[in-house]
């Protein structure tokens, strides 16, 4: 996958900026292309030496440091995940906006290029942090620690990272949220949970988004449910249209329950 997060060319990385300020950002994960063993020729013999590291230590060491943080500032985090289109931007928006006078949000955004689904999202009336990836196909711990330094998290309750559009990638990256939030678009077909199985088979949750084009798109709600049923059991499941409402009422009363028991630990 380094070839797709730029980070497979030998420059140390790619430039990524956070909040408007360039950083120099170093990936938490090896290279697979640096071998992790080491041949001898000595006398026509060679021998392997198995190093045995933990490709993601480096990440999954911030991100504990990451939950720690969050915990101690009693934030409900999500780390929302899925494909590019699915409406991510706009179920936080409308998230976001429901919330209002109940939950604190911020929310930091990730993407390639460009700042307009932060700008988007700043029309609620919510902190926004954009991080502006450039070749990086994904978030990691220390790009959401460096994002979060800028927020006030001290009058925060409720914290959403809107992850660059991936379901390959990010599934890799824990950031140290609290849950994580795959979504699917009635949209892109019944089949996304069984192509991409790492992904759902993560999240704690899952939310099939645009339940008012499903009859234009012609969705089959019983196999996508079966498929999810397949590989994501465990999640909590939302069907919902932020455009019309559906679904959004059950979604925010489950944000603010969630809120409830992260303020009690």
């Amino acid at each position: 996958m380094c070839t797709e997060c730029g980070c497979g060319h030998g420059h140390g990385g790619a430039d990524v900026k956070i909040g408007g300020t360039s950083h120099d950002h170093e990936h938490g994960h090896a290279h697979p292309h640096e071998h992790g063993h080491d041949h001898s020729h000595e006398h026509g013999a060679s021998r392997e030496l198995s190093l045995n590291l933990s490709l993601m230590e480096k990440n999954d060491r911030l991100a504990e440091r990451n939950r720690g943080y969050f915990q101690a500032k009693k934030l409900l985090v999500l780390n929302v995940v899925s494909s590019p289109g699915s409406g991510k931007t706009t179920l936080l928006r409308e998230t976001a906006a429901r919330l209002a006078g109940k939950l604190r949000v911020g929310v930091i955004v990730g993407d390639l290029a460009t700042d307009n689904d932060a700008a988007r999202l700043r029309t609620a009336g919510v902190p926004v942090i954009q991080i502006t990836t450039g070749t990086v196909c994904h978030l990691d711990a220390e790009m959401v620690a460096r994002a979060a330094e800028q927020l006030d998290t001290d009058n925060l309750d409720l914290l959403i990272i809107e992850n660059v559009g991936n379901l390959v990638c990010p599934a890799d990256y824990d950031l140290g949220e609290t849950l994580r939030v795959v979504m699917l678009s009635t949209t892109e077909g019944e089949d996304k949970p069984l192509k991409y199985p790492p992904m759902f088979h993560s999240a704690q949750v899952v939310i099939v988004t645009k339940g008012d084009m499903a009859a234009a798109a012609g969705f089959d709600r019983k196999q996508a449910l079966a498929n999810l049923n397949k590989i994501s059991h465990h999640a909590t499941l939302f069907e919902v249209s932020a455009k019309t409402g559906e679904g959004m009422k059950e979604w925010v009363e489950f944000l603010a329950q969630r809120h409830s028991v992260v303020a009690r630990k």
